[in-house]
């Protein structure tokens, strides 16, 4: 589960005073980490993945 250490890290990174280039960068991070959990959602159900994933969306929003 080495994504979801990824996606930790990615979860407590500081995401102010960032530069537009910065915003892209992490957004299309955040989408490659979700569409990641998302395959083994698929596979596990595992509820905590589903929320993992709101989070991030949630994140990527802001």
């Amino acid at each position: 589960m080495d994504i979801l250490k990824e996606a930790a890290a990615f979860e407590n990174a500081k995401m102010s005073n960032m530069s537009t280039s910065d915003r892209v960068v992490a957004s299309r991070e955040a989408k490659r980490l979700v569409l990641a959990i998302n395959e083994i959602y698929k596979e596990t159900k595992d509820p905590e993945l589903m929320e993992v994933m709101k989070r991030f969306t949630e994140k990527n929003a802001k």
